[in-house]
């Protein structure tokens, strides 16, 4: 981190099959040991299953699966006179979209039993239609900012 001035947001490239810089990223968060090719293989697979179930483009699936896991709010810890608040705070676009990206990764790591294709491609569905896991850990996060909402006044 340089001493002054800010760190500059590195610009990523879009994926070669739909032309997406979200894609990109979820990509290169889906890899293991830089085995991009696989995780591009294990991704296009997965929204290919799922388009062709819902019966609508990849895209739209990946996309309105991301929109519907973006948290709005998420709780904040601030210490204040030695007591600790967890302080709800909205969230800025970029965080909102790598939780989107992390939770759906790890909710589908975490289902064993099949391949790992299969299993993002079942989570990219229950993201779409508004359920699984994932839908339910952004719940949970919304939840937890409306019922600390009361020291909402702590945030600064």
């Amino acid at each position: 981190m340089p001493r002054k001035g800010h760190v500059r947001k590195r610009e990523t490239q879009p994926d070669t099959k739909f032309g997406n810089t979200v894609l990109t990223k979820f990509i290169n968060k889906v890899m293991l040991d830089g085995k991009k090719s696989t995780a591009e293989s294990i991704v296009y697979e997965a929204l290919d299953k799922a388009g062709e179930k819902l019966g609508v483009q990849a895209v739209e699936v990946f996309e309105k699966a991301m929109e519907n896991v973006k948290p709005l709010v998420e709780v904040r810890s601030r210490r204040v006179g030695g007591a600790t608040y967890q302080v709800p705070v909205e969230v800025a676009p970029a965080r909102a979209q790598a939780l989107a990206i992390r939770w759906i990764i790890n909710f589908s790591r975490g289902k064993k039993g099949m391949p790992m294709a299969d299993r993002l491609s079942r989570e990219f569905i229950d993201a779409y239609k508004g359920e699984g896991s994932s839908m339910k850990k952004r719940e949970d996060t919304h939840k937890m900012a409306e019922a600390n909402r009361a020291f909402a006044h702590y945030r600064w």
